[in-house]
């Protein structure tokens, strides 16, 4: 059954714990951390502290995905705060050498580690670390801001990533646009990790929301 991930950037902040609290209940599976540095996209989130913060009041599973440059700079901050998994962004990084030595370091740091690309780049360009990564983030929408509507060409990226599962054992995640008819379409072509924030956190029923993209 397909993962989901409700993007705690959509949460209300100001009543944060209760919000996670409402997740928990109903069988969401990870939290998705969105960490935006203003210069990799034109937003800014927040940091390692908070999300130290988030690990104290949650058992679930804490995917983060860092949407910064030189992310090897701040890597090791948000696994001292208890990341179970951090993506980093392919276009973020310079070179095939740099890819390969942030995956190492994070594996060795007994983290799990995903690759992720923006709705402009093929998947062929991330085909050389597919034996080296836990996951890959398909982005379904521009990254840096929450509520864009879904890219359907993501479609066809999730589709040829699914061919490339049973040799490489990787999850895709996609992240971008999703709700019950968009998740239900990522799903059937292959993805097992959907990421949704204002979908489930301005639900009306979030369990019915969740519900729905399972």
């Amino acid at each position: 059954m397909v993962k989901i991930a409700p993007s705690v950037l959509s949460a209300d902040f100001t009543k944060l714990k209760e919000d996670i609290e409402s997740i928990e209940n109903i069988h969401a599976d990870w939290i998705h951390y969105d960490v935006m540095d203003g210069h990799f996209v034109d937003n800014i989130s927040f940091g390692y502290s908070i999300l130290n913060d988030l690990s104290k009041i949650t058992d679930l599973f804490l995917d983060v995905h860092l949407m910064i440059s030189d992310p090897l700079r701040y890597v090791d901050r948000f696994i001292d705060a208890h990341a179970s998994l951090i993506t980093f962004h392919y276009e973020a990084m310079n070179n095939e050498n740099e890819i390969r030595e942030l995956i190492k370091h994070i594996n060795d740091k007994n983290v799990l580690v995903g690759i992720s690309i923006k709705p402009s780049t093929p998947v062929e360009s991330i085909k050389k670390y597919l034996d080296d990564v836990d996951l890959v983030l398909v982005m379904s929408v521009e990254p840096g801001f929450g509520g864009q509507s879904f890219i359907e060409s993501s479609v066809g990226k999730i589709r040829e990533l699914n061919q490339y599962k049973d040799y490489h054992h990787f999850l895709i995640e996609v992240d971008g646009g999703i709700n019950d008819y968009t998740g239900k379409l990522c799903k059937d072509n292959g993805a097992d990790v959907l990421v949704a924030g204002s979908y489930i956190f301005k639900a009306e029923d979030r369990k019915k929301a969740i519900d729905l993209l399972k």
